[in-house]
């Protein structure tokens, strides 16, 4: 009897030094080991997946970041800085190409083509705005390759490749194909990720094929490299650049924005195609005769009344002195009669 209690006590003891052993293993633990990062702890996930999902958040070290802080870290990230650089340099050379007197070369008159084509822009901001909101630079390539891959071969052989398009049927619906390139851009920005990844090349392939068809038709198959040249380097940079300058602030906010984006995109796409369809007024009047003055009326061509239609047919004769030449080669002196309103009768006698 006594040796079993003697043994419970022992059992007794042993439990009380290792309650607190536990309990201080578990507070060590907690406090020595980071915490797991998962959905619910993004502040604490890793380096990488920070920078692969924002810029920005990678530039925070771990912190919750506020709108401002976000936008300032992402105003600090070296991608901003470069794209904003390439941002200032385009628009500085339009600003001096519109403001100083100058004959225009070439060149210039190339990506002043492409700011022109105010549909086509529309679709490349569009696509830009895609870009970024990509998740990967992988993504980002595959847009601009797509572009330039139907730019090139296009500008390149553009006088066969055209005259089979108008031989196909798609040459009767060709006036169609920016329309069709602004819907697609807008459509991108509603689908989700995923789909958006095969859904961005389709449409700048599709931007990248209409652009080309205005440079080349513009360029009367002249074939003026310096012309095209800058027009696609200007469609580059509209394409490009604001996507680039949105990638560091990239995130769940821009899904919204973008869709608002894409909506106004789709009502556009849809205002232009009816507007080609819709008929020109039968009721419109008549151009003036381009040999006229403005006034319509010409100073060496004497205005002469015309004749009575029964003088024209025959029916009545016409008046004495009218068909005879006029004396002294001056203007024939009409026969006034009796009529005194018409001065007629004062060299008789009463």
């Amino acid at each position: 009897m006594i040796t079993r209690l003697a043994a419970q006590g022992q059992v007794t003891d042993m439990k009380k030094q290792k309650q607190p052993h536990r309990k201080t293993g578990r507070n060590t633990a907690g406090k020595g080991r980071p915490a797991k990062s998962g959905p619910g702890n993004p502040a604490s996930s890793s380096p990488a997946l920070s920078a692969e999902a924002s810029p920005a958040l990678a530039a925070m070290n771990g912190k919750v970041p506020g709108p401002g802080e976000l936008f300032r870290a992402g105003v600090r990230t070296r991608a901003f800085k470069v794209a904003f650089l390439f941002f200032l340099l385009g628009v500085a050379t339009v600003a001096a190409s519109l403001v100083i007197p100058h004959e225009f070369a070439f060149f210039e008159l190339g990506y002043l083509f492409t700011l022109s084509i105010y549909d086509l822009v529309l679709a490349m901001l569009g696509l830009s705005v895609a870009i970024g909101m990509a998740g990967r630079r992988s993504e980002v390539l595959s847009i601009a390759l797509a572009f330039v891959g139907a730019v090139t071969p296009m500008l390149l052989f553009f006088d066969p490749i055209f005259h089979t398009i108008l031989q196909s049927p798609l040459g009767h619906e060709l006036f169609l194909i920016a329309p069709v390139a602004v819907m697609l851009s807008g459509l991108t920005l509603w689908l989700p990720a995923g789909m958006r990844r095969f859904a961005a090349p389709l449409a700048g392939a599709v931007v990248g094929f209409s652009l080309s068809l205005f440079i080349g038709l513009d360029d009367f198959g002249i074939g003026i490299k310096e012309f095209a040249s800058s027009a696609v380097l200007g469609a580059l940079w509209i394409l490009m650049v604001p996507g680039l300058m949105l990638r560091p602030f990239r995130g769940a906010w821009l899904t919204i924005p973008a869709r608002i984006i894409g909506s106004w995109l789709m009502v556009i796409a849809v205002i232009v195609t009816v507007s080609l369809y819709v008929p020109f007024s039968p009721d419109a009047p008549p151009l003036p005769d381009p040999n006229l003055p403005e006034d319509g009326i010409t100073l060496d061509v004497p205005a002469l009344l015309p004749l009575d239609p029964a003088i024209e047919e025959g029916l009545m004769d016409l008046p004495a002195g009218f068909d005879g030449a006029p004396p002294d080669g001056g203007e024939p002196v009409p026969d006034m009669d009796d009529n005194p309103l018409l001065g007629g009768g004062r060299n008789r006698a009463p």
